[in-house]
């Protein structure tokens, strides 16, 4: 892997909460403080977003993206909430053309800006918002194979001091965060997130045998009923795929009541 990056896929929580002081959030908060301690302050940041779908993926290439308030029902402050960091045209450029070189259709879009699962956590991890950023989106087809892939075409990027973002939540039930929890439902979280542990850490299990696990999750324990809509795990595929290895550490927390994990690559 040429200059190979730093590789995080964080749980973001809901919406704006984790900025507002929510108690439901410290542990999230303070994991990521956690983490951002533990890596090498990068140069740029590429951020996979559940929040950003496409026909094929895309690229944000503006150099002063603007935000994305892309939540609802929020208090009045959510909507103030500023990371006036830079977009960075020059990655994006290598980005689609990685995708490209590895015979993946993509794109650029420099008009769109940042939606919450690119501000929300990186105002956390990096508050001064002096690190330029890019977004890539997820694919509406939501393959897992093909989120994978994504990330293999990122190995060919040269680019010093990365850091790439997978940015979603590894429980993402919304009504079961407004149903009172029950043995049964926390059996059915704990058994998946212990699955998704397992799949992402043991070193013991091969890359092809990871890969399968990732590719056909549905197959998990309870799968259907922490990720409903897969959308906020795929950017842990596109993690994996650039990764190629079991993650370097692993963060269990609980979120909203719910168990949740986070994932590292050095």
């Amino acid at each position: 892997m040429k200059n190979r990056p730093q590789v995080l896929y964080l749980s973001h929580g809901g919406g704006p909460l984790p900025l507002l002081g929510d108690r439901d959030h410290k542990e999230m908060v303070s994991c990521l403080e956690t983490i951002a301690s533990k890596l090498v302050k990068p140069s740029v940041i590429l951020v996979v977003s559940a929040h950003w779908e496409e026909k094929i993926p895309t690229v944000t290439s503006g150099s002063e993206p603007s935000l994305i308030y892309d939540y609802y029902g929020f208090p009045e402050e959510s909507y103030s909430i500023q990371y006036p960091c830079k977009g960075e045209p020059i990655l994006a450029g290598k980005v689609h053309k990685a995708l490209e070189d590895a015979g993946i259709k993509a794109a650029l879009d420099n008009k769109r800006g940042f939606d919450h699962g690119l501000f929300v956590p990186l105002k956390i991890m990096y508050p001064n918002a002096d690190i330029p950023c890019i977004q890539l989106s997820l694919v509406n087809s939501l393959n897992p194979l093909e989120h994978i892939k994504i990330g293999r075409a990122l190995q060919e990027l040269e680019y010093d001091n990365l850091l790439v973002i997978g940015s979603g939540f590894s429980f993402h039930n919304m009504r079961a965060f407004f149903t009172p929890e029950t043995q049964k439902s926390k059996y059915q979280n704990e058994s998946f997130e212990q699955w998704l542990i397992e799949t992402c850490s043991d070193q013991n299990i091969s890359e092809e045998e990871r890969t399968q696990r990732l590719i056909h999750w549905e197959e998990a324990p309870f799968a259907r009923y922490c990720q409903p809509r897969e959308e906020h795990l795929l950017p842990l595929h596109v993690c994996y795929g650039l990764a190629a290895s079991s993650c370097s550490e692993y963060f269990e927390l609980t979120i909203l009541n719910k168990r949740s994990s986070m994932y590292l690559w050095f």
